[in-house]
């Protein structure tokens, strides 16, 4: 499988755009790359069945999985709308992203 380029960063906060959970939003927790996925705070909770140690209790835990990146749409912080990213250099040759829809950095 091909990996994906991808503008987001972890702490991005973005909505789902696809899918059983679209219209949620949440912040990027971490990224799976082999699978070109991240996993988004509160957004495909499932339940995970897990054996007790002597570390932990067990039981059934809930806990957020990866979807897919493709699936996630960044939200923009100055306009609050999901948005498209882009990439420009400043005049000090700085490389940073901006919002599609209002020309914002982010």
């Amino acid at each position: 499988m091909k990996r994906i380029r991808t503008k987001l960063k972890k702490n991005d906060k973005v909505k789902v755009i696809s899918g059983k959970d679209k219209g949620r939003e949440g912040t990027i927790i971490s990224f799976v790359p082999k699978k070109n996925s991240v996993i988004v705070e509160g957004v495909r909770i499932v339940k995970k069945h897990v054996k007790a140690s002597s570390t932990n209790k067990g039981g059934i835990v809930e806990k957020e999985a990866p979807i897919h990146i493709s699936n996630v749409m960044l939200v923009c912080p100055h306009c609050n709308k999901p948005t498209r990213i882009g990439v420009k250099f400043l005049e000090s040759g700085e490389k940073v992203r901006y919002c599609k829809k209002c020309g914002e950095t982010i």
